[in-house]
């Protein structure tokens, strides 16, 4: 089924890391920092199935190049803890083709993003070879400075906003749905927690959703934590890192808890199924007495007809018809 992720994260100085160094590893290309000297080379890096930047109309023709881009980011920023650039991660939906999937990422950028100044470079991914084949993601890099025909002008502090974020999220979930819709998928994703749609179930009187959702969230396994999973599973082990050891304890947890829910619905469709028996056994000797009782209303009726009927009626007496007077009125 498809999954719902979208994870952000601002890059910056504070934390060692440049948007250079970023967008070299995401594209897997070799990108030669200007402000620095370093040279990152990711070009034997595997797994990247397209890269591409989509700008406003507005801006430079160097806003294209993926060197010259993030160079320029690193080069308006002054400050050696200053923030650069932002990543946005995207699970895509594998039950689109690789040209569905690019549509789709490239459209929701285009409208939610690109539209607002910012400059978006986009990396699609392939699942990795040790992990979930169904993990298609997207890797997009956003500036935090609008750009125009002269360049990056100031950083847009509104951008960071919680509501901002959240409204993103939303928006990712729509274009998703939409897409899996045009594909002709039934499946759908939400961008919800799973606390808060297992309310919306409840609320809505769905209670065997409810119970579905109101489980612990898995938490998010990386190639290393996958392949180490698998191999556990093959051997027989234990994981070796605590990631892949979670999540085993986590889904243990959300399967013990799932076959008790399964076992609670048996019981309680067993006793509403022998209830209903008992109600159909009740009505059928509520049934058969009713048609006792009329049966036997109905025969004392006819008892009481053939009483009357049997009476004989009495004569009614004849009339005596007396001879008329002459009262010598006629002439």
């Amino acid at each position: 089924m498809a999954i719902y992720r979208f994870s952000a994260q601002v890059i910056g100085r504070s934390s060692g890391r440049s948007a250079t160094a970023a967008a070299a590893y995401r594209a897997g290309v070799e990108i030669v920092d200007h402000r620095t000297g370093e040279v990152h080379d990711y070009t034997r890096r595997s797994g990247v199935d397209e890269s591409f930047i989509v700008a406003p109309e507005s801006a430079p023709e160097w806003a294209q190049d993926r060197a010259e881009l993030w160079n320029a980011v690193e080069a308006a920023e002054k400050r050696k803890d200053a923030q650069v650039a932002r990543e946005v991660q995207l699970a895509l939906p594998h039950e689109l083709d690789a040209e569905q999937r690019r549509e789709l990422v490239e459209g929701f950028v285009r409208e939610q993003w690109v539209s607002a100044g910012m400059v978006a470079d986009v990396a699609l991914h392939a699942p990795d070879r040790e992990g979930d084949n169904r993990n298609h993601h997207a890797h997009v890099m956003l500036t935090l400075r609008s750009i125009g025909p002269d360049g990056f002008g100031p950083k847009v502090r509104e951008w960071n906003d919680k509501a901002r974020l959240e409204g993103w999220r939303e928006a990712w979930q729509d274009h998703a749905n939409r897409a899996l819709a045009r594909a002709g998928r039934s499946e759908r994703i939400d961008h919800r927690s799973l606390e808060a749609q297992a309310e919306a179930a409840r609320l809505s009187g769905a209670a065997e959703r409810a119970d579905e959702l109101d489980r612990a969230p898995e938490p998010k396994l990386g190639p290393v934590a996958t392949a180490d999973l698998r191999r556990s599973e093959r051997t027989g082990s234990s994981p070796a890192t605590d990631r892949a050891q979670q999540w085993r304890e986590v889904r243990a947890e959300n399967q013990t808890r799932r076959s008790v829910l399964e076992r609670m619905r048996t019981l309680v469709q067993q006793g509403a199924e022998a209830w209903r028996g008992a109600v159909e056994t009740i009505r059928g000797v509520a049934s058969e007495w009713k048609a006792r009782a009329d049966a036997w209303v109905g025969q004392r009726n006819q008892e009481r007809l053939a009483l009357v009927q049997g009476i004989e009626a009495p004569q009614t007496p004849a009339l005596k018809v007396q001879p008329q007077r002459d009262h010598g009125w006629e002439r």
